[in-house]
């Protein structure tokens, strides 16, 4: 039996070659030839996993380390009866301790003590946008949600359509997946149409996946709008990044929103109980704090967040370096979440 780890994964070295022989590759080392006699990957969205990858490969067991899906070819998968999973909400409060982070922050610079005179509005509202939606309404924010598949599902009360977050909402934080095709695509969602149609929107926040965002027509929204701050950890062609719209933006970060120690220790766990029950294994992956679950800290206030987390020496690092893009994500820094309340 064999496993291909990629190397950057954390708190998972020694779990698994009790049971089997492992190899720990740097993403651009999964190649048909590395994976042809292997039996699992555990990846990150690095590693485009397609026919091209797998093809000639045995492999009947993929598992993602992450959120999004969007690098794996799951139709393929199916076809070919291998088995993938992800670690769903496994780092969703460490994003939202960032993008209320740079909420507290951006409100600090402009002088913004009120935090109830501001209207938040969360594009897509799973397992991140919801913890973001409770954080800000304990904060003291109002809110706006904008799910299109939760409206048709729960009812539309709840919710309100993208014209609305557009028109009304002071900052706006996306938080859906990347999709390309139906009805309720994200790709682009961000477009030339929305940013026109943007009423007095302040803040745009873009820590979900970096196509949802237009970054060539936000670049030229922000060359006309100069008032409007933009806050990026997820950016179109990573690591080859718009070094413009890095220079421009207020913060800019390395897609390391949800680079927390406890939601990477989430994130391996869920995989591992995951290939616990495809091969029939026993492994005990490194227990996470009982006080971080996935649901995030209870009665958060946004001095807290801001002292668990200040973006100011992420978006230094990367503005003065913006081809280690890579490099800053590869050995982060990993920091904790808010603490329970």
């Amino acid at each position: 039996m064999k496993v291909l780890i990629e190397s950057h994964i954390p708190f998972i070295k020694g779990l698994i070659e009790p049971v089997a022989q492992v190899e720990y590759l740097e993403p651009k080392e999964f190649t048909p030839e590395s994976v042809a006699d292997a039996d699992a990957l555990i990846i990150r969205t690095r590693t485009v996993c397609n026919e091209a990858l797998l093809g000639n490969s045995r492999v009947s067991f993929i598992g993602t380390a992450t959120i999004g899906t969007d690098h794996i070819d799951l139709e393929y998968c199916q076809k070919r009866g291998i088995t993938v999973c992800n670690a769903a909400g496994c780092n969703a409060p460490a994003v939202a301790q960032y993008v209320l982070s740079v909420i507290g922050h951006y409100m600090q610079q402009q002088g913004i003590t009120d935090a109830s005179s501001l209207t938040l509005g969360i594009v897509g509202v799973g397992h991140v946008g919801s913890i973001v939606e409770r954080f800000a309404r304990e904060c003291g924010f109002k809110v706006l949600l904008c799910d299109p598949p939760r409206a048709i599902a729960e009812g539309s009360d709840a919710f309100v359509d993208l014209d609305t977050i557009a028109r009304e909402a002071d900052i706006i934080t996306f938080h859906t997946p990347l999709t390309r095709s139906g009805e309720h695509a994200t790709y682009h969602i961000c477009n030339a149409a929305m940013l026109a149609s943007l009423g007095r929107c302040r803040l745009l926040i873009n820590s979900a996946r970096g196509p949802v965002v237009d970054n060539a027509h936000l670049m030229q929204y922000i060359d006309v709008h100069s008032q409007m701050a933009v806050a990026i950890d997820c950016w179109e062609c990573e690591p080859d990044i718009r070094r413009d719209l890095l220079d421009k933006a207020f913060v800019a970060t390395p897609h390391i929103a949800g680079y927390s120690a406890e939601g990477k220790k989430r994130g391996t766990a869920m995989v591992i109980e995951q290939l616990n029950q495809h091969f029939g294994w026993n492994i005990e992956p490194a227990a996470v704090d009982a006080c971080t679950p996935t649901r995030g800290a209870s009665n958060v206030t946004l001095q807290r967040i801001m002292a668990s987390y200040d973006p100011a020496l992420d978006t230094k690092a990367l503005k003065s370096a913006p081809h280690t893009f890579e490099a800053l994500r590869n050995h982060y820094a990993l920091r904790h979440e808010v603490e329970c309340g």
